[in-house]
């Protein structure tokens, strides 16, 4: 089929599935702080560029995933992939990541490298072009290579294929400023930032999981300098095609764990609080507030284990059609919830995803779906 995709909810005929293959460790530098943390405020590192190495060949910022996690994780990508080909969803994998592959560089930094999982962050599909976005964690910088062959098939087809200004990513470049000044954030402000010969200030740093698709229209979440650049670029990339509308901290990045849209006129958000972050149109529609997950819906996790995201992640949700969500089969509550406003709620096992940072959303990029550029705000 053709590249086309203008928003989260209209028919889905295909997708792409991320990867966890050979997925070892975290590296704790400056970026991946920066990304989260609220949630690893009980210890704050601050990185250089090249942490040095220990006598055993390994970084000190460099924390470890346990394998069976990452070998549960992969049952249930497999698990996700055959249930969306069972409601007759084409389903695409990237590229795995060779085990030989550990790290990536720049002449700036090197870190260790991440598979493509959660793909929704590393590109943003509008319509018949591909975007792929300029990444905010220096271990995601050559995360959308492992997306080629897709993305070059989708080329040859027809569609567009554009790429984001990439960043040099060295200290300087990102914005501090919701991390020093967010509640709950890092016990202490990043200070004492390493220069580099390749600063240039701040630059353009924005994940596709910032948007919120509503065919003509996308919603975007600003909350750092870097996140104004991308939108003043997507905004000047994509003029007479889309109207992109901002709005401001509704959280420090990522907009699907706080709302998304489940069909034209409904939305699925974390709190009532949300719709006063929302452009005027979008507060007109009707809000389904996720229930708050029970104590006994995550696993237990060992004190050195990460956990990346809010216990809300599981409102990061699929939407097959204006019908069907894929919900996470440890949330009852969430699906009963949908299935009192008219959904089908599909439930999928997805184990660790506060340790992997994504929900179903997160995990997928819909290429293909039925719906066109049409009006939903104004219309």
């Amino acid at each position: 089929m053709l590249l086309s995709s203008f928003d989260e909810w209209s028919p889905l005929k295909e997708v792409v599935v991320g990867s966890a293959a050979n997925y070892t460790s975290h590296e704790r530098e400056l970026s991946f702080e920066l990304f989260f943390h609220e949630h690893l405020k009980s210890e704050w590192y601050y990185p250089r560029l090249s942490p040095a190495r220990d006598g055993g060949g390994r970084r000190p910022g460099r924390s470890p995933i346990k394998q069976r996690y990452v070998d549960e994780l992969n049952e249930d990508l497999e698990g996700i992939a055959k249930t969306l080909e069972s409601l007759s969803v084409k389903v695409l994998r990237p590229i795995d990541v060779h085990e030989s592959t550990a790290e990536v560089s720049t002449p700036a930094w090197s870190a260790a490298v991440v598979p493509p999982l959660n793909v929704r962050d590393i590109a943003l599909v509008l319509g018949d072009e591909i975007i792929e976005t300029s990444p905010m964690i220096r271990s995601r910088y050559f995360e959308t290579q492992f997306l080629t062959g897709i993305f070059a098939d989708y080329f040859r087809r027809g569609a567009r294929w554009t790429v984001m200004p990439r960043p040099l990513m060295t200290d300087a470049s990102f914005d501090p400023s919701y991390a020093d000044n967010a509640a709950g954030g890092p016990m202490e402000p990043v200070a004492g930032r390493e220069p580099s010969p390749y600063d240039v200030g701040f630059e353009i740093m924005f994940d596709g999981a910032q948007c919120l698709r509503l065919g003509r229209d996308v919603v975007a979440n600003i909350s750092t300098a870097n996140h104004a650049m991308a939108v003043d670029w997507l905004e000047r990339h994509l003029e007479g095609r889309f109207r992109i509308h901002r709005v401001h901290r509704l959280s420090d990045s990522h907009i699907d764990s706080m709302v998304l849209a489940l069909r034209p006129g409904t939305l699925l958000v974390r709190s009532e609080e949300v719709a006063e972050y929302l452009p005027e149109p979008l507060r007109r529609w009707d809000r389904i507030v996720a229930p708050a997950p029970g104590e006994d819906a995550f696993p237990r996790y060992e004190d050195d284990d990460l956990v990346l995201t809010t216990p809300f992640i599981d409102l990061n949700v699929l939407s097959v059609d204006p019908e069907t969500v894929l919900v996470n089969e440890a949330c009852p509550d969430l699906a009963r919830t949908l299935e009192r406003h008219g959904f089908t709620a599909v439930p999928v096992r997805h184990r660790h995803r506060r340790l992997f940072g994504g929900g179903f959303h997160c995990f997928t990029l819909d290429t293909v779906r039925e719906g066109g550029p049409e009006d939903y705000l104004y219309g």
